[in-house]
């Protein structure tokens, strides 16, 4: 550990960084509204677990889909007019759910979810980058982690309001054409600013030469680094989208809480997560970030370990605590596979921005779930992917 502080931002990038970091706290938003949104369909439409993943599936389809798309319109128009773009998208598909509530079918919703995660691939792979490169090198890291920040406070508000909307202490069910109304509002709204301020386009040395499009890929494909972290990233992905989704089945299934605490729980130890990223930002101001991950990826294979050993409802406590050390791994990740890079920034942030496909590993854990009928095997899934960023980090932490 260093007893230096580096800046964490420049003066003339202050304004840019704080209107991109709204961003992030959107799309914590609608990705988190989806860990309650499962067992509402399942309950509501009479689904298996396995059939509830459909939603992660068919959502983050879309980053897949659209990663590589988006970083060429970027690539070509710049920053914020994809963040405009992935904005309207996502509007667009937030408020297709009252067409969607009056078909009445389950693929209606799938739908406006898919055309929603096309949109928040745009946002994505605009925002986490551009807030890496508004400032020193030295402090990416810390900086994407200050602003993922804003993405959990978004994760626990969409879990804790809509999961409150949904599940009713009373026994009935809200609707939920009413938050993803709500939120196309909000975002129409703020795309209209977005389309009326200036972010500064981040030059580097080397833009002269850039590459984009399947030739910039296959560029990339020979940085080591970045195909470590690309590899690593999708493992983080798996085990975070799948956890946070399995989360309420997995209480509520070992009879431990009713669907109204569960959501509660999950807000709580999304505000654990929050605070944990706000905390490794500061840390990482002191501390080498790779450090920092290989210390809490080794919490969090550890914490998997706990669950697999089923400790009862002690359990919960530990998937609470996998929250702290998992909260800095996303950003920390993202920001060291995009190191150095320069004219290359863009197009490895598309790649980079498909690894949510992740999510999909839910219907793994659904599938296990539904078929050994044991609630704690499927913990397999994370454990794995949390061992695999464990390994990068361990080997970047040697990188000179």
């Amino acid at each position: 550990m260093s007893g230096k502080r580096t800046a964490l931002t420049d003066k003339r990038y202050v304004v840019p960084f704080i209107l991109i970091t709204t961003l992030f706290f959107l799309w914590g938003f609608a990705r988190a509204i989806l860990d309650v949104l499962n067992k509402h369909f399942q309950d509501e439409l009479h689904i298996s677990i396995a059939q509830s993943s459909l939603i992660q599936v068919t959502t983050y389809l879309g980053y897949f889909l659209m990663a590589i798309p988006a970083g060429m319109f970027i690539n070509r128009f710049g920053y914020r007019r994809g963040v405009v773009f992935g904005l309207t998208v996502f509007g667009i598909g937030a408020l297709s759910f009252i067409p969607g509530a009056q078909m009445g079918t389950f693929y209606a919703f799938l739908a406006a979810l898919f055309v929603i995660g096309c949109g928040l691939v745009f946002l994505e792979t605009a925002a986490n980058p551009y807030a890496t490169e508004l400032g020193p090198e030295a402090t990416a890291s810390s900086r994407l982690n200050l602003s993922q920040t804003f993405n959990g406070m978004g994760c626990f508000l969409a879990t804790f309001i809509v999961g409150q909307f949904l599940f009713r202490t009373d026994g009935t069910s809200g609707d939920v054409t009413v938050p993803y109304t709500v939120m196309g509002i909000v975002v129409f709204a703020v795309a209209v600013v977005f389309s009326f301020v200036k972010l500064p386009e981040i030059a580097h040395d080397d833009d002269g030469t850039s590459v984009q499009g399947l030739k910039g890929i296959r560029e990339l494909m020979h940085h080591k680094w970045f195909v470590f972290g690309l590899l690593a990233l999708l493992a983080y992905e798996v085990a975070e989208i799948s956890i946070n989704s399995y989360f309420v089945n997995y209480v509520t299934g070992n009879g431990w809480m009713d669907k109204n605490m569960a959501s509660v729980v999950i807000s709580l130890a999304l505000v654990i997560f929050m605070a944990g990223r706000f905390v490794g930002s500061f840390i990482m101001r002191y501390m080498r970030d790779a450090q920092l991950l290989l210390i809490c990826a080794i919490g969090t294979v550890c914490c998997m370990l706990l669950v697999l050993a089923n400790l009862g409802k002690y359990s919960v406590y530990v998937l609470m605590l996998n929250y702290l050390f998992e909260a800095i791994m996303f950003p920390t990740v993202f920001s060291l596979a995009l190191r150095g890079l320069g004219n290359l920034t863009k197009s490895a942030s598309s790649l980079l921005m498909m690894t949510p496909v992740g999510g999909c590993g839910f219907l793994l854990m659904g599938l296990m779930a539904d078929y050994t009928g044991n609630l704690s095997i499927p913990f397999i899934i994370p454990l794995i992917g949390y061992a695999i960023v464990a390994a990068f980090a361990f080997a970047y932490r040697k990188r000179k």
